[in-house]
């Protein structure tokens, strides 16, 4: 609240920050202090699901102007590397992320950011769809990894956000049937609200018996599983419901060392996929927003201003709702 306003450097702007969403990972730095080998180490802001206004732009920057209302991309690369010339600048080892340390995020009043990663958004894209852009961004690039495409039978693992946003971006790309497990019968049904053909709520199913059901539902195995919770037995599931020759996409973070069924995948060719967060998938979401191919309105089911953050984050961790969001200016409702 006390920070300075800071000046944007000549390839930067200032922005007056409006949307913020509250990701699991914020939660878990909040909480533990580091995720993997990120370890906070000095006081960190927090927030890298964000859109808001331009207030100035560097001398450098010609594509935006004041007024403007953007959405942020979080992850910008410090140097042109290997990565960044094959175009897949997220493995860049040395990028810039918000919120990750020691990197600060946006969840603030003002925040200056990298004029190339921040994105108008048409006047038909609210705020709000600006900020969630970056989980929908997770499930573009998981879905491309996938190779998702016209007649697709998916399996989804874990209906939270993630769960949702690779719903909605499977149908989008052509999926004939989309079925999705969870723990909790709210979340698939919000699921079912997002475009979900079948659910399925686990409670004591041994992976083998997950897999069958899922089999049973769709009437053959799928050939593509998107796994979004990181949970060991949720990946032995997948292992197992894939279709031989298909492919399966693991978007969860869980424990680093993880017991699977490896030879089950090896001698039927199931092919094992990782992501790491996105690339060039914002230009791709602003036209499936602005166009109403893609409808993320529903993922938002809690609203707290700034000041309320604690309480924000408090219904993050409780897992109650499905994303939260933090209004960061006070004189602007527009959603």
């Amino acid at each position: 609240e006390n920070r300075p306003i800071p000046e944007p450097g000549p390839n930067e702007v200032l922005l007056r920050m409006h949307s913020v969403g509250i990701c699991g990972s914020d939660v878990h730095y909040w909480q533990h202090g580091r995720i993997g080998d990120f370890v906070v180490k000095d006081p960190m802001v927090l927030g890298h699901e964000a859109s808001g206004t331009v207030l100035k732009v560097g001398s450098g920057v010609t594509h935006l102007k004041p007024g403007d209302r953007v959405a942020i991309e979080p992850g910008v690369p410090r140097e042109m590397d290997e990565f960044c010339k094959a175009g897949r600048y997220n493995l860049s080892p040395t990028i810039f992320f918000c919120a990750t340390p020691p990197d600060d995020g946006n969840l603030c009043r003002y925040y200056k950011h990298s004029a190339s990663y921040c994105y108008k958004l048409p006047d038909n894209v609210t705020f709000e769809e600006g900020a969630l852009i970056e989980p929908l961004s997770v499930g573009i690039h998981a879905c491309k990894r996938a190779g998702v495409t016209l007649g697709s039978k998916v399996f989804v693992s874990g209906s939270g956000p993630i769960g949702l946003v690779n719903v909605l971006v499977a149908k989008m790309m052509g999926a004939a049937a989309v079925v999705i497990t969870d723990l909790s019968a709210s979340r698939l049904q919000k699921a079912k609200e997002v475009g979900a053909d079948f659910t399925i709520q686990v409670k004591n199913e041994t992976p083998q018996e997950v897999a069958s059901k899922v089999e049973s539902l769709l009437g053959c195995m799928p050939e593509i599983t998107v796994e979004c919770t990181g949970v060991q037995a949720c990946i032995q599931a997948g292992i197992y419901a894939t279709r031989s020759g298909g492919t399966l996409v693991l978007v969860g973070l869980g424990s680093e060392m993880v017991t699977v069924p490896i030879v089950a995948a090896a001698v039927r060719e199931v092919d094992i996929r990782g992501i790491f967060r996105y690339c060039n998938t914002w230009p791709v979401a602003i036209a499936l927003l602005a166009s109403k191919r893609i409808n993320v309105k529903p993922l938002v089911t809690h609203r707290f201003p700034l000041e309320k953050a604690l309480e924000a984050f408090e219904t993050t961790r409780r897992g109650e709702g499905v994303k939260v969001m933090l209004k960061c200016d006070p004189t602007d409702h527009s959603p």
